[in-house]
């Protein structure tokens, strides 16, 4: 299963005291496989590393380029969809060059991106990602 994680749904699972942990391990046990652009994986560190530290930070990135399920996605077309905050546009693109199953993310910027008619954009919120996930596998 093709997915993009926003990063406030990534270092929210890394943690195994999360309730949403399951998503972090099952990017890690190779169930997920995670969609990510050069500019998502900046982000990651950089939002990782102040949330969590450096250490977390590099093993998190480092454990990345070790996984198969990591796919790495070089996006040729530019939605601007997310208009409230353009920085989030990084994942739509992802999604859609992709042709990932679903967008994860608790961002309010992308309400809108849920209403776009083209290119249609499957987001979720991480319980509705659950029930989706807990459906398919």
């Amino acid at each position: 299963m093709k997915v993009v994680i926003d990063t406030n749904v990534l270092w929210v699972s890394i943690s195994s005291r999360s309730a949403y942990h399951w998503i972090f391990q099952a990017i890690l046990g190779g169930r997920l496989t995670l969609c990510v652009t050069n500019e998502i994986l900046e982000e990651y560190a950089e939002i990782i590393d102040r949330k969590l530290g450096p250490g977390v930070s590099g093993s998190v990135l480092s454990a990345f380029d070790n996984l198969t399920n990591i796919e790495y996605i070089t996006r040729y077309y530019r939605w601007f969809a997310v208009r409230a905050d353009p920085d989030d546009d990084k994942f739509v693109d992802c999604y859609v060059a992709a042709g990932a199953v679903c967008l994860v993310t608790e961002d309010k910027h992308f309400t809108a991106v849920k209403k776009m008619k083209f290119p249609p954009v499957q987001v979720m919120s991480m319980s509705e990602f659950e029930q989706f996930f807990n459906r398919e596998k």
